[in-house]
């Protein structure tokens, strides 16, 4: 397995690859790496020749007073877990590689970056779009995976790629979670033993509206409620926002119709946590 720091190094790792007519498959991360980034990697193993992961703590997603400089970091782990899942190259550029100096162009995808996480993070994803954007142009994947429990990533990732024509196949890959149901994050390793324990009432509220879907309650309202409240009799949870969307446009249903999603974001202490199910369908 090999690291890769520099652009100009990783473009002609690349051309190498190519001239050989071998395909690759990506999987973008910002590292501290846990299982469910290796499911990733596992998947992505079988989809093309070479596998490379990227390891980037990309600066333009986070905002003002957000954890940048807090974000976990371990290199070292990381390319244990990376060698134990056969990835042959990390590209682990720093932001003056990807962002040098008079950098002024940014890939902003409009729509479904307005609600959800983007209506309490209005620049995120654009941080997110211009980054992926990049990595595809670097990387030159066939492939690229991605984890469904960034859900609204993923659908601005998909949308970005039709609209920009870019020559990638995105495959997701279902949200890997802990024994209790806790969806796998980096930021996972924030949270104090007992806001742990509080958290794994976000898997249960996503159980319960599919539970009340499957029993006949279609009105998105009265599941939503439902969900609200659960979240709510778990000590120190915060919401920022629970919603019942539409898979493709993200917009809030009033009726749950098949495929429907419900997608969440709530703080415990200082940890923001996102999670969402399809809960008909």
């Amino acid at each position: 397995m090999i690291i890769i720091n520099e652009v100009k190094v990783m473009k002609a790792h690349v051309r190498m690859i190519k001239s050989k007519k071998q395909t690759i498959a990506l999987v973008p991360t910002m590292g501290y790496l846990h299982e469910g980034h290796v499911s990733l990697m596992h998947k992505a193993r079988n989809l093309a020749d070479h596998l490379i992961i990227s390891i980037f703590v990309n600066p333009i997603q986070f905002g003002v007073g957000e954890d940048l400089d807090k974000y976990p970091r371990d290199l070292e782990h990381d390319k244990k877990l990376a060698a134990q899942a056969r990835v042959e190259c990390i590209f682990h550029p720093t932001p003056e590689q990807m962002y040098p100096a008079g950098y002024a162009t940014s890939v902003d995808v409009e729509g479904i970056t307005s609600g959800l996480c983007g209506a309490s993070r209005p620049t995120h994803f654009r941080g997110v779009a211009t980054v992926c954007a990049k990595l595809f142009n670097i990387i030159e994947p066939d492939v690229a995976v991605f984890g469904e429990k960034d859900f609204q990533q993923l659908a601005v990732i998909r949308r970005m790629v039709e609209d920009l024509n870019l020559n990638v196949q995105i495959v997701p890959h279902h949200t890997v979670r802990e024994e209790d149901g806790l969806a796998m994050s980096s930021r996972n390793a924030y949270l104090s033993p007992e806001e742990r324990t509080h958290a794994t009432v976000l898997y249960r509220s996503l159980q319960h509206a599919r539970e009340l879907y499957k029993a006949g309650q279609k009105d998105a309202r009265t599941v939503r409620e439902a969900a609200v409240a659960l979240i709510r009799s778990a000590p120190g949870a915060v919401i920022d926002y629970v919603e019942i969307v539409d898979p493709v446009t993200l917009q809030p249903l009033g009726t749950i119709v098949p495929g429907a999603v419900m997608a969440l974001a709530v703080k415990f202490g200082r940890t923001r946590l996102i999670d969402n199910m399809v809960i008909a369908g």
